[in-house]
């Protein structure tokens, strides 16, 4: 329930967020360049990572085809504040929300089951993996960030476009364990932004 409050209470800063009734991809490779400083790695990986050294999960959740989604990238993922801070206290996962390719997650092999491969440059499926772990209240949109404990519980999944200065309480309210103690609300009458002065 409380992660619930919590997305909701976020869903006001999702302003750039593109929605999809029946969510679609294609299998393009996340661009690396834009996202050079933060160390993206796959679902599997970041599972068998948090396995050995747990640290909560930092998944993108984007599309090939979604204009906000390349923004993240761009405009968000690539300032070195958020990329250091992502990379201590996250593994990050960039996950193409209509890819092709079967996930397996929490021992369960989950797939896309309408994805065309002749459909490479726009809208193509939604993935199993998108609705398990990026579906806020029935609702799919790309971007979403979701924020998942070691053991790959969702803590909260927070669609649309947010610049650094708007991600960092999210990210210190998870990163550093905040949300094991208070409610985000809470937590925000306490927190002190270190980027928006730099």
């Amino acid at each position: 329930m409380r992660t619930l409050l919590f997305a909701l209470t976020l869903a006001p800063l999702g302003l750039f967020a593109q929605s999809t009734a029946k969510p679609a991809q294609a299998p393009t490779p996340a661009p690396a360049t834009a996202t050079k400083g933060i160390k993206w790695m796959t679902m599997e990986e970041a599972q068998a990572m948090a396995k050995k050294a747990p640290k909560p999960l930092f998944v993108d959740v984007y599309t090939s085809w979604c204009g906000p989604c390349k923004m993240l990238d761009s405009r968000t993922f690539s300032d070195p504040r958020l990329a250091e801070y992502v990379n201590k206290h996250f593994y990050a996962v960039k996950f193409n929300a209509e890819s092709g390719d079967p996930v397996m997650f929490k021992g369960q092999k989950l797939e896309n089951p309408d994805y065309n491969p002749a459909n490479t440059g726009g809208r193509n499926g939604t993935h199993h993996l998108t609705y398990a772990i990026a579906n806020v209240n029935g609702r799919i949109a790309y971007p979403t960030v979701v924020y998942l404990d070691s053991d790959l519980n969702v803590l909260a999944p927070v669609q649309g476009y947010m610049t650094p200065d708007q991600i960092e309480p999210i990210l210190v309210y998870f990163g550093e364990g905040h949300y094991k103690t208070m409610d985000y609300q809470a937590f925000m009458t306490t927190f002190k932004p270190k980027w928006a002065a730099q």
